[in-house]
């Protein structure tokens, strides 16, 4: 980061001359580029900008509106400043015209009350700049190496921003367009202060620059963005000025976010990132504290405080044979869902929980019902996505509080492992909507049902495993049917007396009787059961 005014005057070397600031006091942030000494008044078309100009004002015109054009033509060519030696052309101090006209043009104009050797200005300025350059271009390869790696491994933007935050010691911060927080690292500061009003304190800070401080805020700002697309800001929390290190770091850091974003094409958003990296967060307790889960979320513009939250699984019922091409629908299929949600006017975190399925999470104002939203959630998906793979959308109880989140998620999970297996067309699924079906897939793991289902059917199911028989699918056929036997014997496509010798056959496997309810009930449960288990093996 190049000098300022400000710092030139700072310098030993400038002060031993007195300096005064006539002019342009509030421009003396102004980064100075080169210093120039000049006596000539016809200068200007020999600079490019940027430049400190030095002058004892020995060959300056006197006429007033000459000198006043000598300063007009120092501001157009974008000059940072002028300083003028007094004693030689101007004694005491200088003309009024000069004041005023640098003063319209607001360009620094600075007098040194003592005489000092323009060479050790000059000496001292350069050195500085030089070792600025320098510094940049240590920080730049060190750093170079460092953020290549990210990029060639595919770094996450979490994992971005931790390597910053980690380089820094500063918290840093990745929002989007809307100035909603995508991904944060807080550097063991407190997350909650750090998202408190964020969007309103994020758009009070707009720098015209790309990467630029902000001191204000203390923010270092750099936009991210590519192929002339910009979708994003870095911003680094500073306690102080940003070192030249820091600038290289949050630029190759951007640019790095920027990479990832291009190599993104198949796989989920950045903000079904964050949205999914907060809700898996509250699900395996990664938030020390509840307060710092709302803050995260209500940073993305998703209130979670004082509101009734429902957690929603949506699972396609029809399993993807390759994984890259599972990956990529169900992150279509989460940005779907989140499309659906802002279509329905409902704020929501949704993101992918793993391979098979979408997670949401839905807080609702405390006198709006569940059903009604969960209605409409459900109908906007299905419209939204009415060319993708059919799903099933389950939703566990209605919680007040996000410490309760995971047992409302674990339950949505436990629905919808259930429901995908024989959809019925319903909008959504809940627990009572499951019935006996439900009751068997929460007691899969019960060493006692297990023994159940073998003992009822383990003679068929050996039976056919040695065969390659069907009899275990003429069974269901025929419970389903209701025990109707002409009814099952049409849907197994058999004609009446192959289905009923295959009963027979049935009878003599099993040893029991098929016109008995309590017999068909009991093996009725026990393939439910088997069912629930090779589910859960697949």
């Amino acid at each position: 980061m190049l000098p300022t005014i400000a710092d030139v005057l700072a310098l030993e070397t400038v002060r031993r001359g007195g300096p005064r600031v006539v002019a342009g006091a509030d421009r003396l942030g102004s980064k100075v580029r080169w210093v120039h000494v000049g006596e000539i008044a016809d200068i200007a078309p020999l600079l490019r900008g940027g430049e400190l100009v030095l002058t004892t004002g020995v060959a300056l015109p006197r006429d007033p509106e000459k000198l006043a054009d000598y300063i007009g033509e120092l501001a157009s060519v974008g000059v940072a400043g002028l300083i003028v030696e007094l004693g030689r052309r101007f004694v005491g101090e200088l003309p009024p015209a000069v004041v005023k006209a640098a003063e319209d043009h607001g360009l620094p104009l600075v007098v040194l009350t003592r005489e000092t050797p323009f060479v050790q200005i000059t000496e001292s300025v350069h050195a500085r700049i030089i070792d600025i350059q320098l510094e940049e271009l240590r920080a730049s390869e060190q750093l170079h190496e460092v953020f290549t790696e990210l990029s060639v491994e595919g770094a996450s933007p979490a994992e971005v921003l931790a390597q910053v935050a980690r380089l820094s010691g500063r918290p840093v911060l990745l929002e989007n367009l809307a100035h909603q927080v995508l991904a944060c690292e807080s550097a063991a500061r407190d997350t909650g202060s750090l998202l408190a009003g964020w969007e309103t304190r994020s758009r009070a800070v707009a720098p015209s620059e790309r990467t630029a401080y902000d001191p204000a805020s203390g923010w270092l700002v750099t936009t991210v963005g590519a192929r002339g697309q910009d979708w994003g800001r870095l911003i680094l929390l500073c306690d102080a000025p940003p070192s030249p290190r820091d600038l290289v770091l949050a630029e190759r850091a951007a640019t790095t976010l920027a990479l990832g974003r291009l190599l993104e094409r198949h796989q989920e958003s950045l903000e079904r990132q964050a949205h999914g990296t907060i809700i898996t967060g509250i699900l395996t307790h990664a938030y020390a504290d509840p307060d710092e889960a709302a803050a995260r979320a209500r940073a993305v513009g998703v209130p979670l405080t004082g509101r009734k939250l429902v957690s929603v699984v949506i699972r396609p019922t029809e399993p993807v044979e390759q994984a890259l091409d599972g990956q990529a629908q169900l992150g279509e299929l989460a940005e779907a869902t989140a499309a659906a949600c802002r279509d329905a006017r409902l704020p929501a975190l949704v993101g992918a929980l793993d391979q098979d399925r979408v997670g949401v999470l839905l807080p609702l104002p405390p006198r709006t019902q569940a059903e009604p939203a969960l209605t409409a959630l459900s109908d906007r998906l299905r419209i939204l996505w009415k060319s993708g793979a059919p799903f099933v959308l389950a939703a566990g109880s209605v919680v007040d509080s996000i410490r309760d989140v995971r047992r409302s998620f674990l339950e949505a999970e436990q629905v919808a492992d259930v429901a995908v297996r024989q959809p019925d067309g319903r909008p959504f699924y809940r627990l009572p909507d499951l019935r006996l079906r439900g009751l068997l897939h929460l007691l899969r793991d019960d060493a006692r049902l297990q023994t159940f289902a073998e003992r009822e059917l383990g003679p068929l199911l050996a039976h056919d495993a040695q065969r390659g028989g069907d009899l275990t699918r003429i069974l269901r056929v025929y419970l389903d049917a209701g025990r109707n036997k002409a009814v099952a014997a049409q849907k197994a496509h058999l004609s009446r007396p192959a289905f009923y010798d295959r009963l027979r056959r049935l009878e003599r496997i099993l040893d029991t009787d098929l016109d008995d309810v309590e017999s068909c009930l009991s093996l009725h449960v026990a393939l439910l059961a088997l069912e629930s288990f090779r589910r859960d093996s697949r």
